[in-house]
């Protein structure tokens, strides 16, 4: 199984070959990065390597977390590899998101994902990714970052401790006054 490439690109159509130890490989890529390659005198892809019973496709990508979220897209029954490589070209970032909030919206637009798959995308996939509410992305403040410093050498799991900081006001609170409240909540 090809998993990784790294040579020079050539773009022929809609394709990229990649030249590498006298081989040219072809890779299904979106269209951004085949616009890239063009300017390009080497070019590093991962791969995903499709099997079909007739068919072996190469499918290539700049960032291992766009294969990632491919692997997962491909994994839903009604995706094949070209309509989940589409999603990627959507945005890696947006899709997550979109599964997240559960934008139906976001999906619709792409060729071959109706209102329907588009569902079955998001309940698929939202375990694997979590909601917002379950990843927390805001960025810890100092004083957060302390009291959970402070409460982890005292014996408690981060997990536990994190949504117990979450429902306090720390704003009217000093660091002391903000360890005695979250003991009294967490025995």
């Amino acid at each position: 199984m090809i998993s990784y490439l790294k040579g020079k690109p050539l773009v022929q159509k809609d394709q990229l070959i990649i030249l590498t130890g006298g081989v040219g490989y072809g890779v299904q890529v979106n269209e951004q990065l085949l616009t890239q390659a063009q300017d390009q005198d080497s070019l590093e892809l991962y791969i995903y390597t499709h099997v079909k019973e007739d068919q072996l496709s190469l499918y290539g990508f700049a960032h291992v977390q766009e294969l990632q979220l491919f692997k997962l897209l491909i994994g839903v029954s009604g995706i094949g590899p070209k309509t989940a490589l589409s999603l990627v070209e959507a945005g890696s970032k947006q899709l997550i998101q979109a599964v997240q909030q559960a934008k139906v919206s976001f999906f619709t637009p792409i060729p071959r994902v109706g209102k329907k798959l588009a569902q079955k995308i998001i309940i698929e996939l939202k375990p694997k990714l979590g909601s917002l509410k379950e990843l927390n992305l805001k960025p810890l403040t100092a004083k957060e970052q302390d009291l959970i410093d402070a409460l982890e050498g005292l014996g408690f799991a981060p997990e536990q401790t994190q949504a117990m900081i979450e429902e306090l006001d720390l704003t009217e609170l000093e660091l002391p006054q903000a360890i005695k409240k979250l003991l009294k909540k967490l025995q």
